[in-house]
């Protein structure tokens, strides 16, 4: 009757708020947003319904049920419990965006054909403020579209930006508003990181990566180690084609990759096997169900070996992630 995300939706709005929120705590922006979608569209939930989806909590689900009765604001709540007031009002800006209304909300939904010329010559920290608020792709985009000096400056305030003052946020504010106008006819905010400067540049071309990354490790080399880190990691695979994924399994042993796949989720170790001969396939789907249980730090290593293949193969051209090379000769 449900998907997934319905079924985990359904199971957060049954939790206590405290538990709810730690829950939530737990996930990464993206998911947040998932799942946040899916609690604001349940509409009412009766006890058949509930058992149904979570049938682990078919007794509690016979006394309870989901009233429709403000469910933007009972999410809101929750989210504000999770991550905090601002953090929880830039999430519900997405999930309910009918009910927000700000030139800066706005930016979210235009493309970046129509933002590059919204930000162009504007100073890198006001660009940086607004790019960790768009999604990733479209915020790589518009960081392409700057001059090559400008690159460097504005990923460096991302992966550094940390308190954001009010008055910057309603400087920015005024700034777009004043743009869009020109084109078309409250508390401190904690943004940006290294995760969300990884996360653009991996959707960048390579040669931002390669302009990026020199310049600031020249600057914090301790920043530019903490965003590398970021932007290799076991789940950065599942985008790799088959080619370049046929490229990393030849450098893998079968044990580590066994190990390394037996902690994934069936439907993330498809990427691998679509690289390989239905025998082999095969091979590894029965040595994965043979292998009995492991250790976390087992599975945690062997991801880690791949990836460090994969990060070897990357520098050295065999593999590619993000947008490709954009440099022809």
């Amino acid at each position: 009757m449900f998907s997934d995300p319905e079924r985990a939706a359904v199971m957060v709005m049954l939790l206590e708020d405290d538990q709810a929120a730690s829950l939530l705590a737990q996930l990464d922006p993206q998911e947040l947003r998932l799942l946040g979608e899916k609690m604001v569209a349940l509409g009412e939930i009766g006890p058949v319904a509930i058992a149904d989806a979570i049938t682990g909590f078919v007794e509690r689900t016979e006394r309870l049920g989901l009233i429709t009765h403000d469910r933007v604001g009972q999410v809101r709540d929750l989210m504000t419990r999770a991550v905090g007031e601002v953090k929880a009002d830039s999430l519900m800006q997405r999930i309910a965006p009918e009910v927000q209304t700000s030139s800066l909300e706005l930016t979210r939904w235009l493309t970046p054909q129509v933002l590059v010329p919204l930000v162009r010559g504007e100073h890198p920290q006001a660009i940086a403020v607004l790019l960790v608020q768009l999604d990733a792709d479209v915020a790589a985009a518009v960081l392409h579209a700057m001059p090559d000096e400008v690159q460097p400056q504005v990923v460096q305030r991302i992966a550094t930006l940390g308190p954001v003052a009010a008055e910057a946020i309603a400087m920015l504010e005024d700034m777009l508003a004043r743009r869009i106008t020109e084109c078309h006819g409250q508390a401190a905010l904690t943004m940006g990181g290294p995760r969300e400067a990884a996360e653009i540049i991996n959707a960048s071309a390579r040669t931002v990566e390669k302009r990026v990354m020199p310049e600031i490790a020249k600057q914090d080399k301790a920043l530019a180690k903490a965003i590398e880190n970021e932007m290799f990691k076991f789940e950065h695979l599942f985008v790799l084609d088959d080619k370049s994924m046929g490229s990393l399994l030849r450098e893998v042993d079968s044990d580590t990759l066994i190990a390394a796949l037996k902690g994934s989720p069936p439907e993330n170790r498809e990427c691998f096997f679509r690289a390989m001969s239905s025998r082999a396939a095969d091979g590894v789907r029965d040595e994965i169900a043979a292998r009995g249980r492991m250790k976390m730090a087992e599975v945690i290593e062997a991801q880690k070996a791949i990836v460090t293949a994969a990060r070897r193969l990357a520098a050295e051209g065999v593999i590619v992630f993000g947008a490709g090379d954009d440099d022809y000769v």
